[in-house]
């Protein structure tokens, strides 16, 4: 299915290429969500999509560290290499100081 780069995808467009399946509990995000004390109530669309974001942002997150773990010719993720993805990647900088 091709879309034209000028319109936004429908609500039926985006359905069928994500089925709403998520690797992260549920209810486990939404006791998290559950827990700031501004939020009040959060739908079950919206903890689904915290938890695909979530998802995404943690692959995201271990290619990057993966890149160079295979630099420094290893095959397992270590720390070093996510602190070392950290501040070369700009999307990842809000990140700098947090990871201890």
């Amino acid at each position: 299915m091709e879309l034209e780069e000028d319109t936004e995808p429908s609500t039926a467009d985006v359905n069928a290429r994500w089925s709403g399946q998520c690797q992260l509990p549920l209810a486990r995000v939404k006791n998290i969500i559950k827990s700031d004390p501004d939020i009040t109530l959060a739908s079950h669309d919206a903890t689904l999509l915290i938890a695909k974001a979530t998802e995404l942002f943690i692959v995201h997150l271990a290619k990057q560290s993966y890149g160079h773990t295979v630099k420094g010719k290893r095959k397992t993720i270590q720390r070093r290499d996510l602190d070392a993805c950290i501040p070369q990647e700009d999307s990842l900088a809000f990140l700098e100081g947090a990871v201890d």
